[in-house]
């Protein structure tokens, strides 16, 4: 496989911050907001006292008709006498007064702004930044936004421009003390999400649950996070048949990674568990061909689940976290799983598989009964599980299911990230449907409410020790982990890299909760 110090941080975009007048930094771009005008045409917002030196911009914003929707992104030559050469004019929307919807379009405007400016060496930001809540969407959307996958191109055909190199954001309002806790977080956020993002592009002759286990101790040498992992064997003597069944028709065994963030003083306990189907075939369930070729985005649940350790590390959160990356690859041959067998979860409960691309959920189980044995505070699952959740909620929204307390955290914690996430129910008729004739449960349950049952599969093996109840979230990400469209503000085509913002952001959450 490439690399893994490269993979795990390929050219990330450096942060800076100023307080200096525009003509004091050097830069090969200037970029500027832009927000919707009601007759079509956009209002250029300029820094406080910078009007003289910029109105050539706003007569060629006038002449061009820019009209500061999102994700619209139009350059023009920069003013004589400034130290630019361009000027990125980005559109910000209606950008709100406040709140997260204010924050988001600035981080989108940004992460459109550095895609467009991509192949040059640096820029200055200077979008209305007027309090550290700005300044931090505007760094963040500026670090998710310098991402380019090139790992397996050749030399000679690689057409895939380079980020840019540098990003300064001028925001002359916000304390420089203030700045540099904004940028760190900005930039290790940054970080995590490109490494998934990486994770899932990869090919799937290259990233196999054996590589993925390689990659995560590799990546976490010299940081503050332990790595234990598990092959067939290990799984075999400890009774993880949901792993075992699904990766026995591949040449390549299944592994359980677990990673362990554990500072001093921790405030809580968060366990992690993602769903890595390194490849997903549907095994003698097999999938139609052009359903096959999105999956290697499988295993966008578990990238996500070790980008989010790495980073909490890196932060230094107060928060112990626990992540299991429960990886296989599912394939047909003579040794796979066949419809009507029956396992047996970690823990003892057995499943009667119907249907071997109902895959991730039988994983999972393994995953949460292991994690919930360590009686956690919290347990969340992130997995992109079904495609009902892009018929239930598109591309571009996960579901998030559970006991409602966690499911409210989970949601208030997309918000505040920036990620688009919606509560879903779990409704308590469709329980029945999940039930077996020869064996605890079966893998499918009622077609209708999909994403809702397989929640509730998982729900059946989340429990702590002596039947202790721990609080539980389910994230569903089938959509939103894998553009298969066009880029859009800091999102590239392909691997997303959601959920991280999220699980990143309940972690501080609750470290802050805890004073």
């Amino acid at each position: 496989m490439p690399d893994v110090q490269e993979l795990l941080e390929p050219r990330g975009i450096e942060l800076t911050a100023t307080h200096k007048p525009l003509g004091r930094t050097p830069a090969h771009a200037l970029v500027l907001a832009v927000q919707k005008g009601t007759d079509g045409a956009g209002r250029v917002v300029l820094p406080a006292g910078e009007q003289r030196k910029l109105s050539p911009v706003l007569e060629a914003a006038a002449a061009l008709r820019v009209g500061g929707g999102a994700d619209e992104v139009t350059l023009v030559p920069a003013p004589s006498g400034l130290p630019f050469t361009v000027v990125a004019l980005t559109g910000v929307g209606d950008l709100p007064a406040g709140g997260p919807e204010r924050a988001e379009a600035l981080r989108r405007a940004a992460g459109a702004a550095v895609r467009r400016l991509a192949g040059t060496d640096s820029a200055v930001l200077a979008l209305p930044v007027a309090s550290e809540e700005d300044a931090a969407a505007v760094a963040e959307g500026a670090a998710l936004g310098a991402f380019a996958f090139s790992h397996q191109r050749s030399v000679t055909a690689g057409s895939v421009k380079a980020p840019l190199v540098s990003a300064v954001v001028h925001a002359p309002e916000v304390a420089r003390t203030a700045l540099s806790r904004i940028l760190d977080r900005a930039t290790a956020l940054g970080r995590g999400v490109r490494a998934a993002r990486t994770l899932v592009d990869l090919s799937p002759n290259v990233i196999y649950p054996e590589a993925v286990a390689d990659y995560a101790r590799q990546a976490a040498k010299g940081t503050k996070v332990s790595v234990t992992v598990l092959a067939e064997k290990d799984l075999a003597k400890g009774g993880y048949g949901g792993l075992l069944g699904v990766g026995q028709g591949s040449v390549h065994g299944p592994r359980l990674v677990k990673l362990e963030y554990a500072p001093a003083r921790a405030s809580h306990h968060y366990a992690y568990v993602g769903k890595g189907i390194t490849f997903d075939s549907g095994g003698l369930s097999l999938k139609p061909p052009a359903s096959m070729m999105t999956m290697k985005s499988d295993m966008a649940g578990a990238a996500a689940v070790l980008a989010t350790v790495l980073t909490a590390a890196e932060l230094g959160l107060p928060v112990k976290v626990t992540g299991w990356l429960c990886l296989a690859e599912n394939l047909p041959s003579s040794t796979a799983t066949r419809p009507g067998d029956v396992i047996t979860i970690r823990g003892g409960r057995t499943v009667e598989v119907l249907n071997t691309d109902a895959e991730g959920r039988l994983v999972l189980a393994d995953g949460l009964v292991a994690a919930c044995e360590e009686a956690p505070d919290a347990v969340v699952d992130i997995a992109t599980l079904t495609g009902a959740q892009m018929v239930a909620l598109g591309s571009r929204t996960f579901g998030i299911m559970g006991d409602d307390a966690l499911r409210a955290a989970v949601a208030d914690a997309a918000r505040a990230a920036g990620e688009d996430g919606w509560p879903m129910p779990l409704p308590e008729h469709l329980r029945p449907s999940l039930d077996s004739k020869v064996a605890d449960l079966k893998n499918i349950g009622d077609k209708n409410g999909g994403m809702l049952v397989a929640g509730l599969f998982l729900r059946e093996f989340v429990g702590g020790p002596d039947g202790a109840r721990v609080p539980w979230a389910h994230v569903d990400i089938a959509g939103p982990s894998f553009n298969e469209g066009s880029p859009y503000g800091y999102t590239p085509a392909e691997g997303t890299g959601a959920g991280v913002r999220t699980l990143v952001r309940l972690l501080e959450d609750s470290a802050a909760a805890r004073g």
